[in-house]
């Protein structure tokens, strides 16, 4: 009985190939698949056009590596926060756009963040830009010696070294989110932290200066929480078990904000009705329909943007072009002296899970 023939691998169409089907040499090929001068337009779009037809793609990341440079910039993420998938989202963008391109890694519980760095230095990635990251200060001035960077939405206190820093203004956010409450005519405002969280600190101060402002200074009150669900319906649970009931939560991000509501709604608390809830970042799980969440957005478009900028000034400064001045306003109005941070101002996003709260008296 004859046996069956084992099915060949089908080749991968390479220049040879598109040069035959063009009728033009493997040189002239590559001169337009590089986009470089010396085809005309009929022959260019023949190329192009032979190409599309036997599937040709340019294996783009294989030029790159033979190349003295790879022009990709590495970005670390994590892969449980919606916020960071929307950060990625406008980094390819902006990276595209400044001729590079991008190599992801990301953290997750059972991947470290140390890991994911070895993954990206491992592909040659020219500079790294570090979506909230969480090591040392030290491991990140360490890191910067070796290339360039970015860490994006965490400040770095003290002496960081070369280490660039793209933030939003958390302080100023958790002000917003307050005075929006207080000018509801909420007194009662609690806020569920971050803990350890990038930004949770500064989150803390600008709820605290805040209250004070609104004369609100003996209504503080901060309950521990952290950056997930889990958290924030962690954190709810011991309000509703801890007598006195707040009329309003601010959370530390969406995803806490979203546990939070979800305990609320589980213990029969109506929303708004009896306790308004904020959250932070402005992400797309916020924006879903049936969350509709109040949220002090983070603009997105704006961090990538500086984000990618300063990798690339910092690269193309030493390949041998100047590098751009440091200390220029920054998106929002903010700017550092140094010139190593950029301070993105955030805006309130007022959806429906605010409201006044009901008279108790």
């Amino acid at each position: 009985m004859p046996s069956n023939p084992v099915p060949q691998e089908r080749k991968r169409p390479t220049l040879a190939d598109v040069a035959a089907r063009a009728g033009v040499s493997t040189a002239l090929v590559s001169v337009v698949m590089r986009g470089a001068k010396g085809a005309g337009a009929a022959t260019r779009e023949r190329v192009l056009a032979a190409a599309r037809e036997i599937g040709y793609r340019p294996d783009t990341r294989a030029r790159l590596l033979r190349s003295s440079r790879s022009r990709l910039l590495g970005v670390q993420f994590g892969l449980r926060h919606p916020f960071h998938a929307d950060l990625v989202e406008a980094v390819y963008g902006a990276a595209e756009s400044a001729g590079y391109q991008v190599a992801l890694s990301g953290v997750a519980p059972s991947r470290s963040e140390q890991q994911a760095l070895e993954a990206l230095l491992a592909d040659r990635c020219e500079a790294l830009i570090l979506l909230g990251p969480e090591l040392p200060a030290a491991r990140l001035t360490e890191l910067a010696e070796q290339v360039p960077v970015v860490s994006v939405a965490r400040g770095l206190r003290g002496p960081a070294g070369a280490v660039e820093v793209v933030r939003t203004a958390d302080d100023e956010g958790a002000r917003q989110a307050v005075d929006h409450l207080a000018g509801l005519g909420h007194r009662a405002i609690v806020h569920v932290d971050g803990g350890r969280a990038p930004g949770a600190a500064d989150r803390r101060r600008g709820y605290r200066t805040a209250m004070k402002r609104h004369g609100l200074a003996g209504h503080t009150r901060v309950v521990p929480g952290g950056p997930n669900e889990e958290a924030g319906a962690a954190a709810t649970r011991a309000l509703l078990d801890g007598g006195a009931r707040p009329t309003a939560v601010l959370a530390f991000n969406d995803q806490c904000a979203t546990g939070v509501l979800d305990t609320l709604l589980r213990s029969g608390v109506p929303v708004p009705g009896e306790v308004s809830v904020v959250g932070f970042d402005d992400s797309r799980l916020a924006r879903l329909a049936h969350v509709d969440l109040t949220t002090v957005g983070q603009d997105v478009p704006s961090l990538a943007r500086e984000a990618v900028a300063r990798a690339v000034r910092r690269l193309e400064a030493e390949a041998g072009g100047p590098e751009a001045p440091g200390g220029a306003e920054a998106p929002g109005g903010a700017s550092v002296p140094d010139g190593r941070e950029t301070v993105v101002a955030p805006r309130l996003v007022v959806r429906s899970t605010t409201a006044a709260p009901r008279d108790r008296t």
